[in-house]
Parts: structure tokens; C-alpha cells; sequence
């Protein structure tokens, strides 16, 4: 029985460079990426991996694009999907991985796809289109769809509304792929809920803000078929010193579901928090610079030892040391140069 091995798939916007997705073989030891293939794509923004860890979904210029992920990390192209709008900035799969989700930011739309038994994507199921209330501003109260996300019970679809700031809640239709409106959480007015997560357990909703720079935290159940959504918490995603103008950006768990990361741009930071498994609640544990300008993304490594900041303006990925006990990030080798990084998973290679 070796150590465990992973690859890390980092999403980009391609300016020069036409490759939107990097894969590197992950050095889990010494905390540190090595270099190990790229896909050829464009504006892949944002990707996600299916609830099997068997394929890989991507946004694209054209719509979405689906691959097949190989025993190595690599990954073979399956085919394309339109999306019938403008290019998508969020894509996410229900739990059994039948349907695929893509926010829209900049036409305020949701559509669903869904999924053939090879991993491909099919036909488009659904689409909904966010309403506002005209164009009061650019950026808020105009529709911008900045993610969406199932309950882990497999049966609503959350979708993160930064222009409106409020979640919408569907009902999914598993046999149609339709989705039909039964809820609406509320956020502070112009706090832009921006990213969500649901607890492993289910039980918990995490969203952050990006205006308003918080993290609110929700219980989550299913009552008579109804879902219910009742506010735990607020807190903060920066130091009570921090940079004017600031971004909260990312959402990610920790692989052993134990803490929570956020970044800040602006304040070009990163914060972890403990979470408390029985109430939901966060507590902070550290909120420090990234060395690198707008952190799009930031996640801890597998094991909690190690951290990487996707720095979006700076064009490059840096890295860190990790001591969640006393709160500290240590800078951990040279940046990585890479164009426009978004968005990055781990994943875990499994025996072939």
C-alpha cells in the first residue's frame, strides 16, 4: 500500500495561451506543484469533478466541455455542450452525477444539462433566468448567477445570486431535469453572496460574500418536503485591519472536512476557520497575506500541512507552510507562474 498520490487541476483565463487547464502531480512532502500536462481550452473559468471522480466538467468559450479522467490525472476530452448564452462562470453536478449546472454571471442565467452514461453532456433541460430590477447599477440589482450548488440530500439546487444578494432555491424534477422556485435566502443588501457549500453531513450552508466580505452560516433541513434555511452566524473574512476595497472570493473545505477557507482580494489575504461539526459555528483561526495580487482561490493540501493562493493578477500560484495550531503561514518556496489562475481541485489517483 504506497502513499496516497494526487494531481491538482487548476482552471485559467487564456489571454496568450490557449491551454485553460493545467494538471500537476502534486508533491504532498514538500508541499509543491510539479508541472505535468495542460489541456488545450479556452476561458476554462471554472471546473469541477463528478461525485465518482470520474470525469472532469469545464466551462468554455463554447459552453461546457466534459472529460474522462485516466488513472494517471490525466484527462481525455468526451465532447461539448452549449449552453444557448453567454459564457458560463460556475459548473457543478447533482450527487448522482445525472445533471450538470452552469451559472451564468453575466446574462443572470442557470442552465441545466443533462448527463449521458459516458460522462458526456447532453441535451439542456432547463434554463431560468434570473429577473432584477433593471439597471439601477451595473453590479448590483441586475441577475449575476455566481454559483450553483445541490443540497446534499440531492434535492434542491442553490443558486448564489451576487446581483440580487439572495440564494434561490429549487426543487429538482429528476426525471425531467426541470427545476421549480420554493425558497429564497436572503443576504444583506449589496453583500453579494458570491460561493456556497454544504457541509459533508449535510446539515450546514456556507455562504460567502463578496461586497460585504462575511461568511453566513446556515442549518439546512428538509421538512415535509420543504426546505428550511435558519441563520447561525456571521463572521468576518479579514482582520479588523485590513486593506480598503477588499474581495472575499473563495469557499473550500479542508479534505478532512475540519476547516474552511476563504481569500480576500484587495486585503490579499487568506483566512481559515475551525468549524465546529456539531453547531455548524466557524471560528477563526488565521487571516494572513497570500504574497500574490487577487486571490481568486485558495485551498489547503490534503493533509492540513500546506496551502496554495491562486493569485489571479499577479499570474502566478504561491505557497505556504501551514501550522493550524498556532495560526501561522510560512511562505514555502518560489511562486509558480501561471496566466490567470480561477480555480483548483485536488484529486486523488486511484489504483488502475
Amino acid at each position: 500500500m504506497g502513499k496516497e498520490k494526487y494531481v491538482a487541476y487548476v482552471s485559467t483565463y487564456t489571454i496568450g495561451d490557449n491551454h485553460g487547464i493545467k494538471i500537476y502531480d502534486v508533491d504532498t512532502e514538500k508541499g509543491r506543484f510539479i508541472e505535468k500536462n495542460q489541456v488545450q481550452i479556452t476561458n476554462s473559468s471554472y471546473i469541477t469533478i463528478s461525485h465518482n471522480q470520474k470525469y472532469l466538467y469545464s466551462i468554455t468559450d463554447f459552453g461546457v466541455e466534459s472529460y474522462r479522467v485516466l488513472s494517471t490525472g490525466e484527462v481525455e476530452f468526451i465532447n461539448r455542450g452549449s449552453i444557448n448564452g453567454m459564457r458560463g462562470c460556475y459548473v457543478s453536478t447533482d450527487y448522482k452525477d445525472k445533471y450538470l449546472f452552469v451559472s451564468g454571471y453575466h446574462d443572470g442565467k442557470i442552465t441545466v444539462l443533462r448527463l449521458l452514461d459516458d460522462g458526456g453532456v447532453g441535451e439542456i433541460t432547463d434554463e431560468i433566468y434570473h429577473k432584477g430590477l433593471g439597471s439601477i447599477a451595473e453590479r448590483n440589482f441586475r441577475p449575476h448567477v455566481s454559483c450553483v450548488k445541490m443540497t446534499r440530500d440531492n434535492k434542491y439546487l442553490c443558486a448564489a445570486d451576487l446581483g440580487m444578494d439572495h440564494v434561490n432555491v429549487y426543487r429538482l424534477d429528476h426525471q425531467k431535469g426541470k427545476l421549480k422556485a420554493v425558497d429564497i435566502i436572503h443576504s444583506e443588501i449589496e453583500s453579494a453572496p458570491r460561493h456556497l457549500k454544504f457541509s459533508k453531513d449535510g446539515k450546514f450552508l456556507y455562504i460567502v460574500h463578496e461586497l460585504k466580505n462575511h461568511v453566513d452560516v446556515y442549518s439546512y433541513e428538509d421538512r415535509n418536503d420543504n426546505p428550511e434555511f435558519e441563520k447561525l452566524q456571521t463572521i468576518s473574512t479579514l482582520n479588523e485591519y485590513h486593506a480598503g476595497g477588499s474581495a472575499a472570493s473563495a469557499l473550500n473545505f479542508s479534505a478532512d472536512d475540519n476547516y474552511l477557507v476563504s481569500s480576500n482580494a484587495g486585503d490579499n489575504s487568506v483566512i481559515i476557520y475551525k468549524i465546529d461539526h456539531e453547531s455548524g459555528k466557524l471560528t477563526k483561526i488565521l487571516c494572513l497575506p497570500v504574497s500574490g495580487d487577487y486571490p481568486k482561490d485558495a485551498t489547503l493540501f490534503p493533509d492540513n500541512r500546506f496551502l496554495v493562493s491562486l493569485n489571479h493578477e499577479s499570474d502566478a500560484m504561491t505557497f505556504f507552510k501551514v501550522d493550524l495550531d498556532k495560526g501561522l503561514l510560512v511562505m514555502n518556496g518560489k511562486e509558480l507562474e501561471v496566466e490567470r489562475p480561477n480555480c483548483i481541485i485536488f484529486h486523488k489517483l486511484t489504483e488502475s
